[in-house]
């Protein structure tokens, strides 16, 4: 008969920052032999395409308070105390021998499941401010991992920073060689995140459109907008003679970073990570109405070391930013030593150090003294 393979549960909320790292944790665990499945809501499946095939995805129906209208704000405590039910359920099913959660609403059922059956648990949190659900968590949980450092921890709770996993897509061009801009054609990425893209789409093309002609005969743009922000971006850029690609999502965006001479990023936390373990110039614009400030946290390591500039949503103008963008692709060689400033970030190991705390709980089976 053979041996039981052990089984990670993941739990997952709906966005790439949440999604990204358990992709990451995914790849590990499944090559060191373990089953591995994940709980997530419709609109955390839209981020699954990429995850190895022999992952179980199972979604399940998720509830927020921040959402909706009066009733669905009514509704849902019923719709997350459903769920923890069936979470439970499938739990004495399966007992897994650790469960993971990423952030967001749909991690609410899976981790209070590992909580009333006291199953190995921790959370893993991408950004320098807890968000809601692994901040009421925190002291339920055997570990936290986290992303970004230093992070903001409630009061009598410890962490261990172990970065933030990327993906093997982005793990495939770590490091990957920088060409500098200069007389000849260049790449600018601009990716907007899940939330709040908006400003980006409004901002960034009068801004790079008012660069001096000499350089951007040269420039080709790669944009993700909001499906409905695509038509009126691709048209700006048409209209103003700059060759564009615009689309609401990059399944390439390793490989266009790879490519770009310089990354127009909101800071979410995988975003800062994929910019790092590439190493790229990058102009970051914090999300300003983010949780407890947390992408400002997520830039200041980055910054600080010179891989980045930071323009705050206040003083973003189409003119504060095409004249960041014309520093940076003026100067080949401050912009090639934004690229070894980026690089000096990254924490490429970041997947497999979660992995290694994943491996450590689940042999201990129970919380570490």
């Amino acid at each position: 008969m053979s041996e039981r393979q052990p089984l990670l549960l993941m739990a997952a909320g709906g966005t790439g920052g949440h999604m990204f790292p358990a992709q990451s944790l995914a790849e590990v665990m499944l090559r060191r032999g373990w089953r591995v499945k994940l709980s997530t809501d419709a609109r955390g499946a839209r981020y699954t395409g990429g995850f190895p095939h022999s992952v179980e995805i199972e979604q399940i129906s998720s509830a927020t308070f921040a959402r909706g209208g009066v009733l669905a704000k009514m509704i849902a405590p019923f719709r997350i105390a459903a769920g923890v039910i069936g979470a439970t359920v499938r739990m004495l099913r399966d007992k897994p021998d650790m469960v993971i959660g990423f952030g967001g609403y749909p991690t609410i059922p899976a981790l209070s499941a590992a909580v009333l059956l006291r199953r190995p648990r921790m959370v893993h949190e991408q950004n320098g401010v807890l968000g809601r659900v692994n901040r009421a968590f925190a002291k339920r949980v055997d570990m936290i991992a986290c992303g970004t450092w230093p992070t903001d921890l409630p009061e009598g709770t410890t962490a261990e920073h172990v970065g933030n996993p990327v993906r093997a897509a982005v793990l495939e061009r770590a490091g990957a060689g920088y060409i500098p801009p200069g007389d000849y054609p260049m790449s600018i990425l601009v990716i907007g995140g899940s939330q709040g893209a908006r400003i980006l789409s409004d901002l960034v093309p009068p801004a790079i459109a008012a660069l001096p002609m000499e350089m951007l005969r040269n420039i080709r743009v790669s944009h993700q907008a909001r499906g409905e922000d695509q038509v009126r971006v691709a048209t700006y850029y048409a209209e103003n003679g700059i060759d564009a690609d615009v689309e609401p999502f990059f399944r390439d965006v390793p490989r266009r970073m790879s490519e770009a001479q310089l990354v127009i990023s909101r800071a979410g936390a995988s975003s800062i990570a994929d910019i790092s373990v590439i190493g790229r110039p990058a102009i970051v614009i914090p999300l300003a109405i983010a949780v407890g400030d947390h992408q400002t946290a997520n830039a200041r390591h980055l910054t600080e070391a010179g891989g980045a500039i930071l323009i705050p949503e206040a003083a973003l103008t189409p003119d504060a930013l095409s004249a960041q963008i014309e520093t940076v692709l003026n100067h080949p060689e401050g912009a090639a030593q934004m690229s070894r400033a980026a690089m000096s970030c990254a924490m490429p190991d970041a997947s497999t150090h979660l992995a290694d705390l994943v491996q450590t709980l689940a042999d201990q089976g129970r919380k570490p003294k």
